[in-house]
């Protein structure tokens, strides 16, 4: 998988041509792109979670040239104003890891869902219970986030309901919160307050993964528990066998280990130099860090017809796994 053979006409925003980074050129790719698919934090956004100038370039030029761009993140809908005003054509959004499909163009509005079952939600909650003790949880529904009392203020949202997380599901004796049960649970969250990320994301799949999907994406031990089989991976597969797009055609980058089926699924993947190690050792390519707006060089390239082909990983310091 390297550059891209069939030149386009770069817009007057590339006109400035390919930027270096610690991408390497190679061997021309034999499919043409038609998709991007790339992630939001610690990928497409600033650390400062802003879109830089020439990335809003690089999304118009592509969008002229006839590339859709799937914006595919662990975020909630309501997260999504940090690019809404950046979309152009491209109104797509894989939220949630792959559990909310969203039209940007139409306010956010939630127009598929792949839901977390109650029934095995419950289940990891007794399995993380019993298997890390000073756990705590939140349960992301479509309409908002709510929290046990001992969860910690990770999430720049109004405080729903906060109750014990297995009455936050419907589940156990007495009165219910005073929450919508009808609203999809999208994920579970869990974080504990002292386990290593990798160490806690091991021992959830481990005595919970027959009952739901698990991964991560923060700098602290918190997981982000989706429905069995829901990805961002399964979901980009799905929105992109609707519009008869092939793997093979789809261009994707991100910098954590919730991106990593996404990666591998994609006919090409990117990691960011700033990427966790694990994300750094399964992907082809690398290019530069979300700081240096290493989406948009690529898409430069794309669009010039020279496409940066496999590359090592950048030299020093191991990229900290802390960026999102």
């Amino acid at each position: 998988m390297g550059a891209v053979t069939d030149p386009r006409p770069s817009p007057a925003a590339c006109a400035t041509g390919p930027s270096t980074g610690p991408a390497a050129m190679g061997t021309p790719r034999a499919v043409r792109p038609r998709l991007i698919a790339t992630d939001l934090d610690g990928t497409l956004l600033r650390d400062d979670k802003t879109v830089s100038d020439r990335t809003v370039a690089a999304l118009a030029a592509a969008e002229v040239a006839g590339l859709d761009v799937f914006f595919v993140t662990g975020r909630p809908a309501r997260w999504m104003d940090v690019v809404s005003e950046h979309v152009h054509g491209h109104g797509l959004a894989i939220c949630a890891n792959g559990a909310a499909v969203v039209d940007l163009h139409r306010g956010r509005k939630v127009v598929d869902v792949r839901g977390l079952e109650l029934d095995d939600a419950l289940a990891v909650v007794e399995a993380l219970r019993e298997a890390a003790d000073g756990v705590s949880f939140a349960v992301e529904r479509s309409g908002g986030i709510h929290f046990e009392p001992s969860y910690p203020a990770l999430h720049p949202d109004p405080v729903g309901c906060v109750a014990p997380a297995e009455k936050l599901l419907g589940a156990g004796p007495g009165p219910r919160p005073p929450l919508d049960h009808g609203q999809p649970v999208l994920k579970l969250l869990a974080y504990h307050p002292e386990l290593e990320p990798d160490e806690f994301l091991a021992l959830g799949r481990e005595v919970a993964g027959a009952h739901a999907q698990f991964t991560r994406s923060s700098k602290s031990a918190l997981l982000e528990i989706s429905g069995r089989g829901v990805s961002k991976a399964s979901t980009l597969a799905k929105c992109c066998a609707e519009r008869g797009v092939q793997p093979e055609e789809v261009v994707a980058f991100g910098d954590m280990p919730n991106d990593l089926e996404m990666l591998d699924w994609a006919g090409t993947s990117y990691a960011m130099a700033n990427a966790h190690p694990q994300v750094l050792a399964a992907t082809t390519h690398v290019t530069s860090s979300n700081e240096a707006d290493g989406v948009a060089e690529v898409i430069e390239r794309l669009l010039l017809g020279t496409g940066p082909g496999p590359a090592a990983p950048p030299s020093g310091p191991v990229p900290d796994p802390a960026r999102r």
